[in-house]
């Protein structure tokens, strides 16, 4: 075995791990049902957190000017909230992104 294909499997051994050890974890920590109001909010809130902070980031690296992806952003967040499918979201999303790049 090469030297970097055992680096590669090493690799994928320890994610492979800490994947589940993340996944795991909650049922090791958590035999009961969990009753408490708050922990309750948070952990069902946790997943919006996460997302959000993975996808903002690179909503303003996507494009090549901050303008674009802030028009893009602002597009988005108007149409989602009043209530539009994902698809229309993202699809007007893109068009206006889209439109400020072409413009400026």
């Amino acid at each position: 075995m090469t030297p970097d294909l055992a680096k590669i499997f090493l690799g994928t051994f320890i994610m492979a791990g800490t994947t589940y050890i993340i996944r795991a974890l909650p049922f090791v920590i958590f035999r009961r049902k969990i009753t408490n109001r708050f922990v309750k909010s948070f952990l069902f809130y946790v997943p919006y957190a996460v997302l959000s902070a993975m996808t903002f980031p690179a909503i303003f690296y996507a494009t090549g000017s901050a303008l674009s992806a802030a028009a893009g952003t602002v597009v988005a967040l108007v149409l989602a909230f009043f209530g539009r499918s994902l698809v229309t979201v993202a699809i007007a999303a893109a068009a206006a992104a889209a439109l400020v790049a072409v413009l400026l």
